[in-house]
């Protein structure tokens, strides 16, 4: 667990642990869920998304919580960043006040400081690639079609600047070249995915495209979207996954959004760039889009942190519908009340606020139907009731999502109107459903279809590392990367290098805080809160086995190899490498 950096301070590792100790996660959650004692666990219903039937998890052996439902996990401090939606030092403040612990910051550590001085890197890196787009639009003769196209599309310079718009030159190396004479080192760069190193050398990943700047919600640049400006494919690129950025769980404009949203506790939500752009020219300012991704329950989540109710405004087409309603099921398991806005066929919010005065959006706006009214009558609308197959076909498309209103009136309002519309008794309806009455054991295989599947060997593998250390001793002597691949590589190594210095379980709730990825962290969370059941057991059997299961599957590339060598050249490089691998993986396989 490494103290909190925050430019050359930080929250001493020793508070940290102070405040840690001192709270227990039990009593942290329990201020904001009602738990009660389920085996070695504490069980609740998740605050991150709605549900009928507990699947929130609370150990307090190893201080860490998830839900198996949407995969949240981490500790108290976690915990408390995503309820109250607070960076690391603002919760460890926060639980530090309710355990009556004094915080003092102090001077960062050689190590604390590299971390400080990479994260300042890329920060760098990315405002002095906005800044050479920026000047590119702005001032270079490089920039007069992007500045044309913007002035057709009635952009004018202060929301030019709002954005910090910019343009990729349509040279192969015009931001390598701006870096480094910058003094970047490249190899840095190329961790943010803004340049990239090829068999001819370095290059630019954007090239003659307009550029939109991605920023968090503090306005920090994170990322970059490059739209062409013509009718060539792919219209859109975005910077790819970084350090820095994660595209499932940023909302482009949230920084311009966030005034406007405290205000109105609404946020209206859109698919593309210059749909958020034509909104915020238009004076509606609590508008973010998603980052050319779909909707994921970690956007929703972030939008429900925010603001208490959505409005959904995509594209009228097939695709812009199927956005819509899986952002339906996202926000209705989120028990967010969500609306959807309806322009005129053919129009998107660009062309529909050209044409027509913001009071008209506002009435739009105002008459948004309920997102499951708008599912319903879309279904109707594509499908009509004019026949018993038909009926039954509707029904079964409104069931899964019929099930997710978690609201009683809701629901019964909702199972009359569908009904109504059908010409169907309500007695016809439960009967199609097998029962509206869920029952706990339907409720728990629904949350389990929702969970991802793992690697059953791996992730048991895993968990006796966290229980046994003899274990970690025997993977380190194995070879941790014959035993685990892929994200369980990544958890395997960081258990046994976090284990070797400290073992205890704040050492282990504290797991999670150096794991960035999300599904990482859910799987992690999701094993220490299940792994009750390898207390006490012969570990050494339970490694033999998943270790030899764990093998085999790896060696399962053997087929793969021989068909790559079938369409080789004999005396080529590539076959001859192959041939070794092939060998070696024949004399393993035999020895199993």
């Amino acid at each position: 667990m490494a103290g909190y950096a925050r430019r050359e301070t930080v929250i001493p590792e020793d508070k940290v642990r102070e405040v840690a100790e001192r709270l227990s996660i039990v009593e942290v959650v329990s201020e904001y869920v009602q738990l009660r004692r389920s085996g070695g666990n504490y069980l609740g219903l998740c605050p991150f998304h709605g549900e009928k039937t507990p699947s929130f998890n609370v150990n307090p052996a190893r201080e860490i919580y998830h839900c198996f439902g949407c995969g949240a996990g981490g500790n108290a401090f976690s915990f408390v960043m995503k309820m109250e939606g607070l960076s690391f030092p603002e919760a460890v403040k926060l639980l530090a006040r309710k355990a009556g612990i004094e915080i003092e910051e102090r001077q960062a550590t050689p190590a604390e400081k590299k971390l400080q001085e990479e994260r300042q890197h890329f920060q760098r890196i990315n405002e002095l690639a906005t800044g050479f787009y920026r000047s590119i639009l702005l001032d270079s003769q490089e920039g007069e079609l992007a500045r044309q196209y913007l002035a057709r599309r009635v952009v004018a310079n202060d929301i030019s600047e709002a954005y910090r718009l910019g343009f990729a030159p349509d040279r192969r190396d015009g931001l390598v070249k701006h870096l480094k004479n910058n003094g970047v080192d490249l190899e840095i760069a190329l961790k943010l995915g803004v340049i990239r190193k090829g068999d001819s050398g370095w290059y630019d990943l954007f090239r003659n495209r307009l550029i939109f700047p991605i920023r968090d919600s503090k306005g920090l640049v994170i990322a970059f979207a490059g739209r062409v400006l013509d009718a060539s494919l792919p219209k859109y690129i975005n910077s790819p996954e970084s350090p820095l950025y994660h595209k499932s769980s940023v909302l482009f404009g949230l920084d311009m959004a966030l005034p406007a949203v405290r205000t109105e506790n609404s946020i209206i939500i859109v698919e593309g760039y210059f749909d958020h752009l034509a909104l915020y020219r238009a004076g509606i300012r609590n508008v973010v889009a998603t980052c050319g991704t779909a909707l994921t329950a970690t956007h929703a989540g972030l939008i429900k942190r925010h603001a208490e109710q959505v409005h959904m405004l995509f594209d009228g087409d097939s695709a812009g519908k199927k956005a819509t309603i899986r952002s339906m099921e996202l926000f209705l398991e989120q028990r967010m009340p969500a609306y959807v806005i309806t322009l005129p066929p053919g129009d998107d919010p660009d062309s529909f606020l050209t044409s027509n005065p913001v009071e008209a959006f506002s009435d739009r706006q105002s008459k948004a139907r309920p997102a499951f009214d708008f599912f319903v009558r879309s279904l109707l609308a594509e499908t009509a009731p004019d026949s018993v197959d038909n009926k039954v076909r509707i029904i079964d498309e409104v069931v899964p999502r019929f099930r997710k209103i978690a609201d009683p009136v809701e629901r019964d309002l909702y199972e009359k109107e569908i009904c109504r519309l059908l010409g169907i008794t309500p007695h016809s309806f439960r009967k199609r459903m097998g029962g509206m009455n869920l029952s706990e054991k339907e409720t728990r295989t629904d949350s389990k279809r929702c969970a991802p599947q793992g690697d059953n060997s791996q992730e048991t593998l895993l968990a006796l590392l966290l229980n046994y250390p003899e274990a970690r001793n025997e993977t380190i002597r194995t070879g941790v990367e014959t035993l685990f691949k892929g994200d369980y590589l990544e958890l395997a190594r960081l258990v046994i290098n976090t284990m070797a210095e400290n073992e205890n379980a704040q050492t282990l709730s504290h797991l999670t805080d150096n794991i960035e990825r999300p599904e990482q962290r859910a799987l992690l969370t999701r094993i220490m809160v299940s792994d009750g059941q390898f207390a006490d057991i012969d570990w050494r059997d339970v490694f033999s086995q998943c270790s030899r299961s764990s093998e085999k599957k790896a060696l399962g590339s053997i087929k793969n190899i021989a068909a790559r060598l079938a369409v080789l050249d004999a005396d080529s490089e590539e076959y001859k490498l192959l041939l070794i691998q092939a060998d070696s993986l024949r004399t393993r396989k035999s020895k199993l």
